[in-house]
Order: C-alpha cells, then structure tokens, then sequence
C-alpha cells in the first residue's frame, strides 16, 4: 500500500493533461476519447451489470494458481467481493467503453476475465468485435458466461485456460486491441507482453492493468515501454497505454484522467 501511496504522488508530481502534448495523435486520444464526458446511454447498462453483480451474495470457490496471482485471504469468495476486489471498477468499464467506441477494434483479446465488467464493457461497445478473454479459474469463468449470455454479448468468446496454454494453442493474428489483467508479477507480465508481440501491428493498442500495483508491476511497465516495437507509450497510473505506430516518434507520456 505504502508503495502505491508513494507512486501516485510522483505520478502527480509529473504528469499533465493534454496541454503542451504535440503530438496529434496522443492529443486526440485523450481530448476525444479518455477526457470525453458525453453520458452514453450505454453507462446505463453497465452500472445494471455491475450492479447485478455487486449484490450478489452466492459464494464461488478460488482456486490459488501461483502466490504472485494470489488475491484472496480464502478459498471461498461472495461474487459481490471478487467485484470489488477484483473486477473492473465502474469508471474503468466507462473508460473501456469509450476506448472500444473511439478505436473501433474488430479483434480483441483480454487476459484475465474476472466476472466479465471489462469485456462486456467492450463488447457493448463495439458489437461487430471479436473478443476472446481468458480466465484461468474455472468458477469464476461459469460467472462470467452466464454474464454474457444474460447480457446477449455473442461477440465474446471466453477460454478457460492458463494464459501459457492460450498461447500454446491460438492462431489469432493481428489483435486490434489487447487488455492485459490478470498478471501481478514482473516475469509473467513480460512474459505475456513478448507472447502477444507477433499479433501486434501498426494500429494496435495494448493496455496494461494496474502497472502501480507493486514495485515489480512497475519495473516490468518500465522494461516493456522502452521495447524496440514500441513508439508511443502512456502512463496514465492505473493502465499503461503502448502503441506500435511507425509514423510516430518515439515518446513517453504521463497523463492524469
């Protein structure tokens, strides 16, 4: 805690909004897409969603798969917990929202499902996508079906699969957009991010979940921005943005939303 505490106020300390950023691209990105304050009639349906969920009291039972993944004290969780602790908060499902409305990716990948908030946020914005997200824990991946399939979101299939074996076994080929959740420890988050590197190209966007979660987060946010492949990056403190956009210099961007 004393970590992330700490990293938001040098973030504070550095970061800007979207005056004095020259680059047109970067600059429409976050005056017409993360800055956007129009009240879309969809935030309707995901406040009911995550509403639904946050009042629901069943129990479902976790599975630990590695100690760097572990985020409950027990075995057994209430769905309503896994919302709060672990699923896309309101303002990150708007967020997702409006970056699948602005981007308009026709195939996306997501890892880490949790009970499906960021993907039904995508899929309801951009309905004629393609998205695959995989969980790896088999119960919470049933509570996510059901979400979809509630929801009528037939865009999204979902694997119930380690994030190694996804990659063992896909074909997919140039990803659109990739929503990386579900990694909390340096080698792994590398490890996903040089996986997914051939499915990129020039449009693509990838976006990387709690890079301030801990020290070992941030330095494999640190190692991977700084990769050959990558022009633009953006540190917006909860999600890190990276693109692999030829035409565009390299730089670095920190950014208050």
């Amino acid at each position: 805690m004393w970590y992330q505490i700490k990293s938001r106020l040098n973030f504070l300390l550095k970061s800007s909004n979207q005056h004095g950023i020259h680059s047109p691209f970067v600059y429409d990105l976050i005056t017409k897409c993360l800055y956007d304050k129009t009240p879309f009639s969809a935030y309707h349906n995901l406040k009911a969603l995550r509403n639904e969920l946050i009042h629901n009291q069943d129990l479902v039972n976790i599975k630990y798969y590695s100690e760097a993944s572990k985020v409950f004290k027990s075995n057994h969780k209430k769905i309503s917990t896994i919302v709060k602790d672990e699923g896309s908060s309101y303002k990150k499902q708007k967020q997702l929202y409006r970056i699948a409305n602005y981007f308009k990716p026709k195939k996306v990948l997501e890892l880490g499902t949790s009970v499906g908030l960021g993907s039904a946020a995508i899929a309801i914005a951009s309905k004629n996508c393609i998205i695959t997200t995989v969980e790896v824990n088999k119960n919470i991946s049933a509570i996510a079906k059901k979400v979809f399939q509630s929801y009528q979101l037939n865009n999204i299939q979902i694997e119930t699969s380690s994030f190694k074996n996804f990659f063992k076994k896909t074909n997919n080929e140039n990803l659109d957009l990739v929503y990386l959740d579900g990694t909390y420890d340096k080698n792994s988050t590398i490890e996903n991010f040089n996986s997914l590197l051939k499915y990129s190209h020039n449009e693509s966007v990838f976006i990387f979940n709690n890079i301030y979660r801990s020290k070992e987060m941030t330095e494999a946010w640190n190692i991977i921005k700084t990769q050959k492949e990558i022009t633009v990056s953006i540190d917006t403190f909860y999600w890190g943005f990276l693109f692999f956009r030829k035409e565009q210099p390299k730089q670095h961007f920190t950014i208050r939303l």
